[in-house]
């Protein structure tokens, strides 16, 4: 994590080394009673980020243990924004930037999401995405700024050679979809 910024006192904002992909850290009210903090607000996103998102589908997912979702991404005209969080449990997120030109051109970044934390995770459009769970049960939330649409699905393997990503797991541990097991390399997939 490079820079944080404070722009006001509810939300914190972290860079990362990728282009337009960083931390957002809400505001945690916590009391005897639990704790209370605001997740989205349109207004202080963008004067936080300078990004005026019109985020038009909300998703989640509950996984157990093991669960790898990924490396998904959509393409052309209805590719995603994606502001993620965890709402409970704890997972290990993963972007990876495959906007060609870009100075950070199949560079990823991977930070742990989880519900003590509450970091929020925005990934720009043009960067392919995945998360393993790391905790007995997780319930992961994002938001997108396209809706999702079949035929503009793509997908890199999770165990792509030129990546080489850590998943923060052992290997015998992941529970991935046959779907995902059928994904290309990161070559094929951005050619």
């Amino acid at each position: 994590m490079e820079n944080t910024y404070f722009i006001d006192s509810s939300l914190e904002k972290i860079n990362t080394h990728l282009e337009g992909c960083f931390i957002l850290k809400p505001r945690v009210f916590s009391d005897a009673r639990g704790s209370f903090s605001e997740t989205f607000n349109s207004r202080t996103f963008k004067a936080v980020t300078g990004f005026d998102v019109d985020y038009v589908q909300d998703n989640q997912s509950l996984s157990t243990y093991g669960v790898l979702r990924g490396l998904h991404f959509q393409r052309g005209e209805m590719a995603q924004a994606k502001l993620v969080r965890v709402a409970m449990g704890r997972v290990y997120d993963v972007v990876v930037d495959i906007r060609k030109g870009s100075p950070t051109f199949g560079e990823s970044y991977g930070v742990e999401l989880n519900d003590e934390n509450n970091y929020q995770l925005f990934v720009p459009r043009g960067f392919a995405h995945g998360f393993i769970v790391l905790s007995p049960e997780a319930v992961f939330c994002y938001k997108c700024d396209n809706y999702y649409d079949k035929e503009s699905e793509g997908g890199i393997i999770y165990n792509d050679a030129t990546l080489a990503l850590d998943w923060h797991l052992p290997e015998e541990d992941f529970i991935i979809s046959e779907k995902d097991l059928q994904l290309p390399g990161f070559e094929e997939a951005i050619s």
